[in-house]
């Protein structure tokens, strides 16, 4: 790639490109962030940008000047995250120009989510628009890239049917549940995290009509709140592993920086209920369970990875909507391309 004039651009790594131990790597924590934004808003070229970081990806999308920019880019999100700029390389995704503005739409669309069609993702790439916004990041290019791709996405979702089904790792979640217990209402569910997935599975076993719900979090009042908000019982977080004996389902949807269900304590709780299975779901990015825990009898573990193949048998029944839906997000694109390039045409 040369380029003699300011382009856009996407980098980053996502569930295409980096299996789920690279991609925990990848995942930036947030109390961090201000660091790393520090650190890039002191490179030269680096003219926009703003960073998308959920637990399928992490991207930056920008306006550089060099390619020598973005080599830069690299180099300082690999240093903040400790790992070495070659191995991101090879496992890095990079578009540019018309491809990048494509990308961003098929993205916010949900068209390129481990669960196709899911719709958390257009709220998440609004978020990231915000935080750039708000910290004056994002300058006319990008304004305008993300607005435009903001009504492609609304028009895609109106328009097609790529949102039907259970395309949330919530709803996959209790389905899988219901499979291993089939009815739910003596199901004793405990929710560890109480952030906005963790809010929505609880409120998917609810709706399946699980009755017996606790949650527990880092943040005790958060625990306190959505327990209150579901007619269920908040759990101190410090005390979570003594509790494991007494739960059948336990879904870790936490912002842990390491795991917090380790296979010796889930070990300790199956001696306690020799014969009653237990099911862990981990939403969680980096991973809140130790994935040596599946090996231990009567355990049954799902991870975002597996939720997202069991997810595929619904997504073959929306093909034709979801081939559809990139129809459109392709002629969005091209259109938004061809009329910045006669907006840059024009100030020349």
């Amino acid at each position: 790639m040369s380029k003699t004039e300011s382009f856009l651009f996407v980098v980053g790594a996502t569930h295409h490109t980096a299996p789920l131990e690279w991609r925990e790597k990848l995942a930036l924590n947030p109390t961090a962030l201000p660091k790393l934004e520090q650190k890039l808003g002191d490179l030269t070229g680096l003219q926009e940008y703003a960073i998308l970081n959920t637990c399928n990806r992490v991207e930056f999308y920008g306006v550089a000047e060099t390619d020598a920019t973005l080599d830069q880019l690299r180099a300082v999100f690999c240093e903040h995250q400790e790992i070495e700029v070659d191995a991101f390389v090879a496992k890095q995704l990079c578009k540019i120009d018309s491809d990048a503005i494509h990308h961003l739409g098929a993205v916010s669309a949900g068209l390129e989510s481990q669960l196709v069609g899911e719709n958390e993702i257009f709220g998440q790439v609004k978020d990231a628009y915000a935080a750039a916004q708000k910290t004056q990041r994002v300058g006319p290019t990008l304004h305008k890239v993300f607005q435009k791709t903001f009504q492609a996405a609304k028009q895609v979702r109106t328009h097609t049917g790529i949102s039907e089904g259970q395309v949330s790792v919530a709803n996959v979640s209790v389905d899988l549940a219901t499979t291993i217990f089939g009815d739910l209402s003596d199901a004793r569910i405990l929710l560890a995290g109480a952030g906005e997935i963790g809010e929505q599975a609880a409120k998917a076993f609810r709706s399946r009509g699980a009755t017996d719900l606790t949650v527990s979090s880092r943040t005790a009042d958060n625990a306190m709140q959505l327990a209150q908000a579901l007619d269920g019982r908040a759990l101190p977080f410090e005390t979570l592993a003594d509790h494991l004996s007494q739960f059948d389902v336990i879904v870790c949807a936490t912002a842990a920086p390491g795991s917090i269900l380790s296979s010796p304590a889930v070990a300790k709780a199956m001696r306690q209920r020799p014969a009653a299975p237990l099911f862990l779901i981990d939403l969680a990015l980096p991973r809140d369970i130790d994935a040596a825990v599946a090996k231990i009898d009567n355990v049954y573990l799902y991870n975002l990875d597996d939720l997202a193949a069991i997810s595929e048998e619904n997504k073959s029944a929306r093909m034709a909507e979801i081939t559809k839906a990139r129809d459109m997000i392709a002629a969005k694109a091209h259109h938004l391309w061809e009329n910045l390039q006669r907006r840059r045409e024009a100030s020349n």
